[in-house]
């Protein structure tokens, strides 16, 4: 469980406001990712609407998200919550179903309002969708833009990548896919005065129908 930046009291999980002294804490970058404040930001914060800090994560080079100072959410460009949770998260190669439930649930926060949000950048409302299957984070993506994370959701993101989160949503997206991917045609050969031309399934059922038709017109 994390702690009071201040006070040292425990912060419940997707919880920034210590209860004992008031103070607000970056629960998901301070003492777990190395960042340096770059500059103010042109982009503004979708809750507090106030101007964000441009800070860089340095992942192998510059890596420059947004932060809101008050609130402590996070701004990324496309890819780039992808990306940081592959650097930060690695050499996962079981899923715990049970470890999954259980940041679920202790993560959960019944009493949260549904509200839309505007990008940073474009100022339309996003779009409000889960990350991955059974992440226990709703994100609200601008798709031309990027992704506003509350805080503390990218540090459950990780929480769920690490106990296997990440290979049950890409096993549950492949198995997906196999339902909806059309099967493949099986080919027939049509003859017409001394003519074969290879067709398959769908071509033949539209031969079959006009050859139908052609012979109640003329009753052959």
């Amino acid at each position: 469980m994390a702690t009071c930046n201040h006070c040292s009291a425990p912060l419940p999980a997707n919880t920034n406001k210590c209860r004992y002294c008031d103070t607000r804490n970056d629960v998901d970058l301070t003492g777990k990712q190395g960042f340096a404040i770059q500059s103010p930001s042109e982009r503004h914060c979708p809750h507090c609407a106030i101007p964000m800090q441009t800070i860089n994560l340095n992942l192998d080079g510059p890596f420059l998200i947004e932060r809101c100072e008050q609130c402590y959410g996070l701004f990324f460009d496309p890819g780039q919550v992808e990306a940081l949770l592959e650097s930060s998260v690695s050499n996962v190669f079981h899923i715990n179903p049970q470890h999954l439930d259980a940041i679920n649930n202790d993560r959960f926060q019944p009493n949260k309002p549904v509200k839309y949000v505007k990008c940073p950048v474009c100022q339309v409302l996003m779009n409000r969708n889960a990350y991955g299957y059974r992440s226990g984070v709703i994100i609200d993506r601008c798709n031309r833009h990027g992704i506003w994370l509350d805080s503390g959701e990218i540090t459950h993101l990780m929480e769920w990548k690490k106990v296997g989160g990440q290979l049950l949503h890409e096993q549950q997206a492949a198995a997906q896919s196999k339902k909806t991917t059309p099967r493949t045609k099986s080919a027939g050969t049509y003859n017409n005065g001394g003519l074969n031309y290879t067709v398959n399934d769908a071509e033949l059922n539209v031969f079959d129908i006009a050859a139908t038709v052609i012979n109640k017109l003329f009753d052959f």
